[in-house]
């Protein structure tokens, strides 16, 4: 809608809402409920955290073991893995989120005891990356231990691979490793 003329501002003063108070959870059986519960996660050799939505941590979680996080950081107070396996896929907006997300960590804005192991690239289509893209992955290597995952047709299907490819073996063994060793932070 086009106004013509001045637009007029008015004042509008907000009203505060008091905000309502938490409800009281009980259990069933009447007991209180535990403040932190435990997490699903608990015992699991490694996080999986996407760094956008889309990223693949899901299918590398259930096709190579650990706690598929989604878009969250691991809370090891909970008992969740400390050791992340940052995914994101290796499109220009992928490796941008990507970037933001080591930059979290570098800043130490994630909680406490979490660690990168390594930044995980998930192929976005078939064949070689373009230039600028390459150029782009050099520059998280700077940063970080960096996995690529090639294009798996398969997977795009929902059907299993096997056996998998040499990157995915690689990458199991690193996912599955208790000692964390070669963990890799941003230098």
């Amino acid at each position: 809608m086009w106004i013509r003329g001045p637009a007029v501002r008015q004042d509008v003063t907000a009203t505060a809402v008091p905000p309502r108070p938490a409800a009281r959870i009980t259990r069933p059986d009447g007991a209180e409920p535990a403040q932190h519960a435990p997490s699903p996660h608990r015992g699991q050799p490694v996080a999986w955290v996407n760094a956008h939505g889309g990223g693949g941590a899901s299918t590398l979680a259930r096709v190579l073991g650990g706690a598929d996080l989604r878009l969250r950081w691991p809370e090891p107070a909970r008992g969740e893995p400390g050791g992340v396996l940052l995914v994101a896929r290796t499109h220009a907006g992928g490796m941008q989120a990507a970037a933001q997300a080591l930059n979290t960590l570098r800043t130490g804005e994630h909680p406490a005891g979490v660690h990168l192991i390594a930044l995980v690239l998930v192929a976005d289509a078939p064949g070689r990356l373009p230039r600028p893209l390459g150029r782009r992955v050099r520059v998280l290597r700077s940063a970080a231990e960096v996995h690529r995952v090639p294009w798996i047709p398969e997977w795009r299907l929902g059907e299993e691979v096997d056996p998998l490819p040499n990157a995915l073996r690689a990458l199991a063994e690193l996912a599955s490793s208790p000692s964390f060793g070669r963990t890799a932070g941003p230098r």
